[in-house]
């Protein structure tokens, strides 16, 4: 048989890992809508100041950072599904905890808290949905597919935030908090039970490096990646209440905007990383994602602020894949020489 007749086709390939990066889809959806009604809430709704607002919503990426390693381990020796389950039941832990506060918005410091606690927990289950779904996804496909299983996870991560967002802002005028909780809870909880009965990858114990070794060659490639990850981080914190300082509307179409050149990036440049190499990539990404960050910085009216969170959405696109595929090669050489040495 031809080795083309044996290669499963592209449309197959990428239905099997729509089958897997389907759960980190749900993972950002439940991100996603509170992240334009979050700010607002504390900020105006609460009463508190925007340094309150600006915790609230980088509390989560604080634990999502300093979870990551755990959820890399777990996912190595229990399986990637089970790390998966047990991100999604974070993100139904989170949903309560929003509820919880809704309840309690007559007390603003108890509302405050209940939102901070449900905010650190979902950065943990960020961690590890979003570990474990690559990891699954790498596992039903093979490593030799790993580039794509991270472009495709980058699509479903970000085609979540462009949904979550105006969504979330339409619940939020439909039902308050309380229904963008509920939405959340019932969203991860659906995951959770689509999840369950899938088959696992199967977990093959390999050389273990130490931790030191791998973060001596791979962490240039991880300061970067957290520089280039700001600029969402900005905007994604704080522009709701910059449009709500200039009186503008539409801070939830800009997310989506970000979200929608994102994920356009990633499906029309899909061997752009193979054919130019990681490091031109990443530098022409950082260089667009700059221009767009200027563009808000600067911005008079609402479209050049739109425009710039395109730019920024656009330049940040395959900044992760092309440094993960040179930090795979780098970690894939210190194996190899271990091994023959």
């Amino acid at each position: 048989m031809p080795a083309s007749e044996s290669a499963p086709s592209a449309l197959r390939l990428n239905l099997r890992i729509f089958s897997v990066v389907m759960f980190n889809f749900a993972n950002y959806l439940t991100i996603g809508l509170p992240l334009a009604v979050l700010p607002g809430y504390v900020h105006e709704h609460l009463g508190f100041s925007a340094f309150w607002a600006g915790l609230v919503i980088s509390l989560q990426y604080f634990t999502t950072l300093l979870s990551r390693p755990q959820s890399g381990r777990i996912a190595d020796e229990k399986g990637p599904k089970k790390v998966v389950v047990l991100g999604l039941c974070g993100a139904v832990v989170s949903g309560v905890f929003y509820a919880l506060a809704a309840w309690n918005d007559s007390s603003p410091i108890v509302a405050l808290t209940l939102l901070c606690i449900g905010r650190l927990i979902l950065g943990a289950g960020q961690s590890f949905a979003g570990t474990g779904a690559t990891l699954w996804g790498v596992g039903v496909v093979g490593s030799r597919h790993i580039g794509r299983v991270i472009s495709w996870n980058g699509v479903a991560t970000y085609g979540a935030m462009a949904i979550g967002a105006p969504l979330g802002v339409w619940i939020n005028h439909i039902g308050g908090l309380k229904l963008v909780s509920y939405t959340v809870i019932a969203i991860a909880l659906l995951f959770v039970l689509l999840a369950l009965p899938r088959e696992a990858a199967k977990v093959t114990p390999g050389k273990k490096l130490p931790f030191r070794e791998v973060l001596g060659k791979v962490w240039v490639y991880g300061i970067v990646l957290a520089l280039a990850s700001v600029g969402f981080g900005v905007i994604a914190t704080f522009i709701t209440l910059f449009y709500a300082d200039r009186h503008w509307e539409g801070a939830a179409l800009t997310l989506t905007i970000f979200s929608c050149a994102f994920v356009g990036v990633r499906l029309l440049f899909p061997n752009s990383i193979n054919r130019f190499g990681g490091l031109r990539v990443a530098i022409v990404c950082f260089t667009v994602e700059i221009t767009g960050l200027l563009f808000i910085w600067s911005a008079a009216l609402p479209l050049m602020a739109e425009l710039g969170a395109f730019l920024a959405g656009a330049g940040f696109s395959l900044v992760f894949p092309s440094l993960g595929v040179l930090a795979v090669k780098v970690v894939t050489h210190i194996l190899l020489f271990s091994f023959w040495s």
